[in-house]
């Protein structure tokens, strides 16, 4: 067969390494203007030409941009190379190799389409604008009983739908007991990185630069905890420092003084997972949350199954045993589910036997919600009225994926794993606070929480 000659291009260092790459599922981008799609069309074209007979893919959401970033791009670099199909959107190279290009926007496309196919190599372009429901099927396609490469490409941005599966898999790397570690890679490729659009369009950075600072941590700076349409965007892992001000909710755990308040708040749940968190307080009114029991299998978003005396029982021995609860007056709050009968013992009744006591919870959603926002919202001195220990991840692995209502103004999506945001707002709800007028200038000399770091610290049990 005749020896195809091909010019790739100039791919920058993050492409290359994309190209270099040969994990089962390789995530690439992560910001805005990363040259993801050039990257994957390349891609594709690379291992077509390296492999006679193999079958790749691109697939992108709707038609109008899987024609533009891809149909369009490809027409001309594929030209005199193989030759393309319109009604079957496929590119056929002489040497038996196809690249197919594929769109569907729902749920019935997305079965019609795929099912059946046979890729060995698929790149998913915007990956976070689909659910894992359908990244479940798309890859699926990913099979053959052949020596090719089978490998899954996912160019990503954060925020949209899929934001929290992508995070899951390729940032915080969370896996379910049918996921290996092993298959993930991920390549963080930023506006900086990518040569060609610095050279051909170098104001771009500026326009990034001037969005609103959710938007700018996102798109510029590719921040995988603040995108557009999260419910809480005050909420942040990451501290900044500004005129040695630290700004961050998840604080080391430090020891707690026995004269502070604690509080316990409770969300129930079986098939979904249950939420017992403790709160301390400070002098200040300051919120602290300190120990979590999460009922979570290692998959988000589902239960242990515990049963309600399982569940009680543990709650009371870790109350027994811990410094920091034992001897302790703890006022608790839950979610007034727990009081309902439906002809068999209420929950309450199980806790109570347990000497876990609770009282009812005030549900009202939106004024919850707000304070939420008020106990997250920062000073000027970068305080906020709510911290976290950073060893209650269940707690700081939830709270920044979720996002608003699609139908209700204002409210939080249910449909995530809310649990431990609920429980949040119970507790918030039983110590609420006023708004805050946050353009006063606090004049801190020093870290406000200077005076907690010598008081036994990283001295604490882990629980859930």
């Amino acid at each position: 067969m005749k020896r195809i000659s091909w010019n790739v291009g100039a791919p920058n260092e993050k492409q290359r390494q994309m190209f270099l790459d040969t994990h089962r599922y390789i995530g690439y981008g992560g910001a805005r203007g990363g040259g993801k799609s050039w990257a994957v069309r390349k891609k594709m074209i690379l291992l077509c030409l390296k492999y006679s007979g193999i079958k790749c893919g691109i697939y992108r959401r709707t038609y109008p941009e899987l024609r533009n970033n891809h149909v369009v791009p490809l027409l001309t670099e594929l030209s005199g190379l193989a030759k393309y199909n319109e009604s079957k959107k496929t590119f056929y190279f002489p040497n038996r190799s196809t690249l197919q290009l594929c769109f569907a926007d729902n749920l019935k496309d997305i079965n019609q389409k795929f099912q059946g196919q046979e890729y060995d190599a698929l790149a998913i372009d915007e990956a976070t604008q689909i659910s894992e429901e359908w990244f479940s099927i798309i890859k699926a396609t990913i099979r053959g009983v052949n020596d090719f490469p089978k490998r899954v490409y996912i160019t990503c941005n954060p925020g949209g739908i899929g934001h929290s599966w992508v995070k899951r898999l390729f940032i915080d790397k969370i896996y379910k007991d049918s996921e290996r570690a092993e298959d993930y890679s991920f390549i963080q490729a930023l506006p900086t990185d990518n040569t060609a659009l610095m050279n051909s369009n170098p104001d771009y950075i500026r326009t990034l630069e001037a969005l609103p600072p959710q938007l700018k941590k996102a798109w510029l700076e590719g921040s995988w905890d603040i995108f557009f349409g999260q419910f809480f965007e005050e909420f942040t892992n990451n501290p900044d420092r500004y005129k040695d001000r630290l700004w961050t909710h998840v604080i080391e755990p430090f020891e707690i003084p026995p004269n502070w308040e604690i509080y316990r708040s409770f969300d129930w749940g079986f098939a979904k997972p249950f939420s017992c968190d403790w709160w301390a307080i400070d002098g200040d009114g300051r919120a602290y949350l300190i120990l979590q029991l999460y009922g979570c299998n290692g998959t988000p978003d589902e239960g242990v199954r515990w049963t309600a005396d399982k569940v009680f029982s543990e709650i009371a021995r870790i109350e027994r045993e811990h410094r920091w609860l034992k001897g302790k007056f703890i006022r608790g709050v839950a979610d007034t589910a727990i009081w309902a009968s439906d002809g068999g013992e209420p929950i309450i009744e199980s806790a109570e036997r347990h000497g876990v006591f609770f009282e009812k919870a005030d549900k009202t959603r939106i004024s919850g919600w707000m304070q939420v926002h008020y106990r997250l919202a920062f000073d000027e001195a970068g305080r906020p009225m709510m911290y976290f220990f950073n060893t209650c991840r269940h707690a700081i692995r939830t709270l920044p994926l979720l996002t608003y209502s699609d139908t209700m103004t204002e409210d939080l999506n249910t449909a995530q794993e809310d649990h431990f945001a609920d429980s949040c707002r119970y507790f918030c709800m039983s110590r609420p606070i006023k708004s805050r007028d946050l353009s006063v200038e606090y004049k801190y000399k020093f870290d406000p929480l200077d005076q907690f770091k010598d008081m036994g610290k990283n001295k604490y049990t882990y629980y859930g």
